[in-house]
């Protein structure tokens, strides 16, 4: 990692780890600066410890053809501490670090998912079900739907995660084949060791979707409750 980098890590979903990406820059000295949510209080664009911001996860880099400089990048996101602008369609976490290194307000996880998931709080999406339980009709089946939208954008990634980890294991067999008949066998082995680790993250992205799953069906039930009670 470097001054300017535009950095991310997997951010869990109540005890689902890896499920969202959470954007910032690095400062260059142990720092960054990014989108930070406090307890009970608006999100902030804010400059914060490393630690602050990792939170004891791995930190990978956003990398780029073409971006700012370092200095213009650290220009940019420091033109903006203090902004309490979030929106999690159109200003999440992740544009505004890809903002700040190439000058697109874009987030790729909204492309790829349809919907925003940075900056997603598990503890509202618990308390827009008990609002739900104790709501009018009226009012409770926009909070159910919504706590659907929230099941539907936490398991988009995991399935990618899954589908990724499958096709790694099919490519790492191929690649192991493909070294065993041309007599490299230490390239053989890295691979197959490879294809292991990808076949070790299954179970885990299994039980995790499977759990999404469920919380899906229970509250797709509570929908159809509520929309009863409303006729």
């Amino acid at each position: 990692m470097a001054r300017g980098d535009q950095i991310y890590v997997m951010r869990p979903l109540g005890k689902m780890q890896g499920v969202y990406e959470h954007h910032g820059i690095d400062y260059g000295d142990g720092s960054v600066i990014h989108y930070r949510k406090p307890e009970q209080e608006p999100a902030i664009i804010s400059h914060t410890s490393m630690s602050s911001f990792s939170q004891g996860h791995r930190i990978y880099i956003k990398r780029y053809q073409t971006s700012f400089i370092a200095d213009d990048v650290i220009r940019r996101a420091e033109s903006r501490l203090g902004e309490q602008q979030y929106d999690l369609l159109t200003n999440n976490c992740e544009h505004f670090a890809t903002w700040c290194k190439t000058g697109q307000q874009d987030s790729a996880q909204l492309r790829q998912f349809g919907l925003g998931f940075a900056g997603f709080s598990p503890k509202e999406s618990h308390q827009l079900v008990e609002e739900a339980t104790v709501s009018t009709p009226e009012q409770a089946i926009p909070l159910v739907q919504q706590a659907l939208n929230n099941v539907a954008i936490a398991r988009a990634p995991l399935q990618a995660r899954y589908d990724r980890a499958i096709a790694d294991m099919q490519t790492w067999h191929r690649v192991a084949q493909l070294a065993l008949r041309q007599g490299k066998e230490t390239v053989a082995r890295a691979a197959l060791e490879r294809k292991v680790a990808s076949k070790k993250q299954l179970p885990d992205l299994q039980a995790q979707l499977r759990t999404l799953d469920d919380l899906q069906r229970d509250l797709q039930k509570k929908l159809q409750q509520v929309q009863t009670r409303s006729f």
